[in-house]
């Protein structure tokens, strides 16, 4: 798969409506939504889906060795967290993968907010939310089914950085390796990705049982 990341330019998914309505706080035992409301929602779900521009890139990097809680990497990068290191105990790979749904939705949610379409701005909040994890989904599905066919296997959990014990500091890392920035994506001092729905996480990739590893 060569040296560098394998860049998704154009994600296609189905919106992912159900996981939207649940990220509004809508409970399908509780909630009523008139037909009036839904047709709105819906409009707003389908002028969200127009403005999403989901990209990703994704890279394969060997594990060179563990210590303690450092997982030490190919390239010299150092992952320190005790729980990414039991994650990736078996892995001799790790899978670096980003997303982002891009910079349009976001500036309709900055005109909303401020123009007081506060209802509207949510809504694509959520939408931009969700479809980005969804690509997310998607690079690991992808990845997924080429590691198969070598005899590979993802681990089913991923991990992002500032979660757990793996410092923010880590998405420095990965946004370089996945050379995000070809992807409009800004890393700032503080290590937080511009457009804000823009995610990074790493998946361990593992020998398939069948063959011995």
């Amino acid at each position: 798969m060569g040296t560098g990341p394998v860049f998704f330019r154009a994600i296609r998914i189905e919106m992912p409506v159900p996981a939207v309505y649940r990220r509004l706080g809508f409970r399908t035992a509780s909630t009523c939504v008139t037909a009036a409301q839904k047709a709105g929602i819906d409009q707003v779900l389908d002028e969200a889906a127009s403005l999403v521009e989901l990209q990703g890139s994704a890279l394969i990097i060997p594990v060179r060795g563990r210590q303690g809680e450092e997982t030490i990497l190919q390239t010299g990068d150092v992952l320190k967290s005790a729980k990414l290191a039991k994650m990736l105990d078996d892995a001799g790979e790790v899978l670096f993968m980003g997303a982002t749904a891009g910079q349009r939705i976001m500036e309709e949610i900055a005109r909303d907010s401020s123009s007081e379409n506060l209802s509207r701005a949510v809504l694509l909040d959520a939408v931009a939310s969700e479809m980005t994890d969804k690509a997310l989904d998607w690079i690991s599905e992808y990845m997924g089914a080429v590691l198969r066919r070598t005899g590979k296997i993802l681990t089913s959990r991923r991990f992002s950085a500032g979660y757990g014990d793996l410092g923010l500091e880590n998405q420095k890392i990965m946004y370089e390796r996945l050379r995000m920035a070809e992807l409009g994506v800004v890393l700032t001092d503080s290590f937080i990705l511009v457009p804000e729905k823009s995610v990074t996480a790493i998946a361990g990739i593992r020998g398939n049982v069948r063959q011995g590893t």
